[in-house]
């Protein structure tokens, strides 16, 4: 799906240097070829309705003015702009032929010393964020300002954006985020204009609308030998024109994505310490929950590119999720999605509790029979009397099966949804699969396991294989058969597990699991 110039460009013959490797990265506006010593950088011919890059005379406009921009935080990184030609045999770098794209030409940077990729090592602490925001400080009090810049302070030009992103995010409510979290955050934006209207005046007056960089966050930020700070908006002036504020919200909104919360508060603390801008704190999570929604809506976007892969565009998805649930966060929303795994043995009990609290909760549980027999083309009550481990209850199906699970329920957590699964899980490593992916979305969670004597199982079968609506297939001999293979929960923290005998009544047990749930969980559902 590539085109002919970006496979042409893969060749190491097509540069006007010795190349020994080629790494094509795209985003959504880019072609990025990393080369050794150089990068390239691309635009693609799209039109967002924020920027326009449909011809090639926008985009050598906009390639030059990438250059330019970027050389006030970055002068030697930035080199110039290359002609990408063709002489109707290949694609070159400043060759020969037709002009047919520009590219940005930069000096390769060191990629393990890119912010993002410190982030992961564990590797950024006050001293990095000390020597970034000496280099920004500066760099704004001298960014140009004025009549036309200070203009996009005004709250129709800042509420335009904001509005903006409500409009082309519509169409990723269910997807991206629930209606009612959008709903949460366009409410919150919308009515800071009207209680602090006076905050965005006073920020004008005291000279805080700069010619900014307007995509201030640590994938553009390389800490070497210097601080480098690059690919600032060039496409469109509203975006970088703007409040102080808004980049270093950015920033600020960065670290918090990444759990970074202490060098979240160490970075504004250090910023308003060195410029005196004081009054940036309290515009500061306006323009927090501005930018995580930003990035959001940008990754939701990736997430519908047919040029990237299945599993890029899931990932993007995924990403935006998160970012979206940010800037719930900051739009005040409290209430945190948590995980409930009902398990056990057949006929424990577990469906029975899984439906009745999700019926005082108002969360739908996913049941893995019902996923099971729906990607098999079952319906959810036809019968399947397999033998033990075999058809769609062999090891391959199972796994497929519980993988579907977890990545329904992860979905689902990265929208705010709470998640009530369903399920067996007699296997550890699909427990431990669990606990690592509610751990990894920061989502308390609880397993509930419920079993009950054998009697109790026994009678329990024999009603079910009477009801022509269940949609378990279990009987006895496949009873026989878990408990013979059915790993018991040790690995599961004991301040995370319920043992519950369910040959109680429904509603004692129901009361309590939930009187016994950890004490998180208890919070965020407001129990």
């Amino acid at each position: 799906m590539l085109p002919d110039f970006v496979k042409g460009l893969l060749r190491p013959g097509a540069y006007p240097h010795p190349v020994a490797e080629i790494k094509l990265v795209q985003t959504h506006i880019s072609y990025v070829f990393i080369t050794g010593d150089f990068v390239y950088k691309i635009k693609k011919p799209v039109n967002f309705g924020f920027l326009d890059f449909t011809t090639l005379e926008k985009r050598k406009h906009f390639c030059e003015r990438e250059v330019v921009l970027n050389k006030r935080l970055s002068p030697e990184i930035y080199l110039g702009v290359e002609p990408v030609t063709t002489d109707g045999k290949g694609f070159f770098i400043n060759g020969p032929g037709e002009v047919i794209e520009y590219a940005v030409k930069m000096r390769q940077m060191p990629q393990d010393r890119m912010m993002d990729v410190l982030i992961k090592d564990d590797k950024v602490g006050q001293g990095v964020i000390d020597r970034i925001v000496q280099k920004l400080v500066p760099f704004y009090t001298q960014a140009a300002t004025g009549p036309e810049i200070d203009f996009y302070g005004e709250i129709p030009q800042v509420r335009f954006n904001i509005e903006e992103n409500f409009a082309q995010t519509e169409g990723y409510i269910g997807r991206a985020l629930t209606r009612e979290r959008f709903e949460t955050i366009k409410a919150y934006s919308l009515s800071f204009f009207e209680k602090r209207a006076n905050l965005f005046k006073e920020r004008i007056k005291s000279g805080k609308i700069r010619d900014g960089h307007g995509d201030l966050y640590s994938a553009n930020i390389c800490i070497a030998d210097d601080v480098y700070i690059y690919d600032c908006i060039e496409f469109n002036e509203r975006f970088r024109y703007g409040d102080v504020a808004c980049d270093i919200a950015f920033l600020a909104m960065d670290l918090d994505f990444h759990r970074l919360g202490a060098l979240s508060g160490y970075l504004i603390d250090r910023f308003v310490e060195l410029s005196g801008d004081r009054s940036l704190i309290d515009i500061l999570d306006f323009y927090k929950c501005y930018r995580a929604y930003v990035r959001g809506k940008i990754h939701s976007f990736s997430a519908d590119s047919k040029e990237i892969s299945e599993e890029d565009r899931g990932r993007s998805l995924s990403t935006a999720r998160k970012y979206l649930s940010l800037a719930y966060h900051y739009a005040g929303g409290k209430r945190k999605p948590v995980l409930l795994v009902f398990f056990g043995l057949i006929a424990g009990g577990k469906s029975t509790q899984a439906r009745v609290i999700g019926e005082k909760l108002a969360i739908v549980p996913l049941n893995s029979d019902e996923i099971r027999k729906k990607m098999a083309g079952l319906a959810p009550t036809e019968r399947r009397p397999e033998p033990f481990g075999q058809g769609i209850y062999s090891a391959d199906f199972s796994r497929s099966t519980y993988t579907r699970l977890r990545e329904e329920a992860a979905a689902r957590l990265e929208m705010g949804e709470s998640v009530i699964l369903d399920a067996s899980y007699k296997d550890r490593a699909e427990r431990m699969a669990l606990i690592k992916m509610a751990e990894g979305l920061d989502v308390p969670y609880c397993f509930v396991y419920c079993h009950c004597p054998e009697k109790e199982t026994k009678a329990r079968l024999e009603r079910r294989r009477k009801n022509k609506k269940a949609v378990s297939d279990g009987r006895w001999e496949i009873y026989l058969k878990q408990v013979e293979t059915f790993d018991r929960p040790e690995e599961i923290p004991p301040s995370r597990l319920l043992q519950v005998d369910t040959s109680q009544t429904v509603d004692r047990t129901t009361a309590y699991i939930l009187q016994s749930c950890p004490e998180d969980i208890r919070r965020a559902l407001s129990l």
